[in-house]
């Protein structure tokens, strides 16, 4: 299945994102908020500059104390990102999520950044095509 598929299947709404100089406190606050587990970091909304996940905050609390809350994103982000395009199959995106040890990875078609897709979002997807190809082969050795 391709990544240009699996994003079909997501909510309209888009990336939600964050201007790099908002403090990881009020970033904590919209990943609360909106229950989501990860961030873009982008001056316009439309330029990647970076990842901050719920995982980066943690890391950062756990080896800091609660001063890192009034860093600014930057601090913390991820800003060497995997990205993939719409036309990457999921089975290579999954194994580079696998790989990397991270959940979330942008979706990119050129520069610009179209979407981004979760771990959850790819396995979901891997799941219903095994499903479907299970069902064709049981049809086909069924003789349907």
């Amino acid at each position: 299945m391709l990544v240009s598929k699996i994003l079909e299947t997501k909510p309209e709404g888009g990336v939600i994102s964050v201007k790099p100089d908002v403090t990881v406190g009020d970033a904590a606050k919209v990943l609360s908020q909106k229950k989501i587990g990860t961030l873009v970091v982008s001056s316009d909304g439309a330029a990647l500059e970076g990842i901050l996940s719920e995982r980066d905050i943690v890391r950062a609390l756990g080896a800091n104390g609660t001063g890192c809350l009034s860093e600014k994103v930057t601090e913390l982000m991820t800003a060497k990102i995997i990205t993939c395009s719409p036309t990457d199959q999921a089975d290579t995106v999954l194994g580079k999520m696998t790989e990397g040890r991270f959940r979330h990875m942008p979706v990119m078609d050129g520069n610009k950044m179209i979407g981004l897709i979760s771990i959850g979002d790819v396995v979901k997807a891997r799941l219903a095509e095994l499903s479907m190809e299970k069902d064709a082969l049981q049809g086909m050795i069924m003789g349907h």
